[in-house]
């Protein structure tokens, strides 16, 4: 990693402004679906949503709670197919609710797949999921994501809170990071 991180990027895949522009959109579709609901809870999915969560969630024109889970099924560049939670929401914070799973990015779907049955189980009056990025090419999940920013190709991509071993969340746009970087 260079001491630049910007020297890592290999090209902007979308600009802030290009991010701005679609987290407006989906408030606005987020507000008219959910127009009368009155248990709306957005639910942060840590760590790599929550830029895109604060952004998305000031674009929503109606009442809405706040809840955050992490979980984990990354190593490095690669998915491990394992899904461990280490923060979860309480029951009574779901139980009855439309819940919105904020997702930063949707690769293979395995993590969004089970995080929906699992907010299920807990009682949730209905699940639906948010992404602001989509790769249905690595799908391997019968997956549609309810809500979809951008599909974007099959590349490794950081910033707007998305990194590589904790890196590059900060950058203002999302890249594609350089080979390199990763296939060291």
């Amino acid at each position: 990693m260079n001491t630049n991180m910007h020297d890592d990027v290999e090209s902007v895949l979308l600009t802030a402004e290009q991010i701005s522009e679609i987290t407006s959109k989906l408030g606005a579709v987020i507000t008219e679906d959910y127009k009368n609901s009155k248990n709306l809870v957005l639910l942060c999915i840590l760590k790599g949503s929550v830029v895109f969560y604060a952004d998305l969630m000031r674009k929503i024109g109606v009442s809405c709670a706040l809840e955050f889970m992490r979980v984990s099924s990354y190593k490095g560049a690669e998915t491990t197919h394992q899904i461990t939670v280490l923060l979860d929401t309480e029951k009574k914070d779901i139980a009855g609710k439309d819940i919105i799973i904020v997702e930063d990015i949707i690769d293979s779907g395995n993590t969004l797949s089970h995080l929906k049955n699992y907010i299920a189980s807990k009682g949730a009056h209905s699940v639906k999921t948010c992404t602001l990025l989509d790769k249905p090419s690595r799908r391997e999940v019968n997956l549609v994501p309810d809500y979809v920013g951008i599909e974007i190709p099959d590349e490794f991509v950081i910033g707007y809170g998305l990194d590589y071993n904790e890196s590059y969340r900060n950058l203002p746009y999302i890249g594609i990071l350089k080979r390199e970087v990763y296939e060291k």
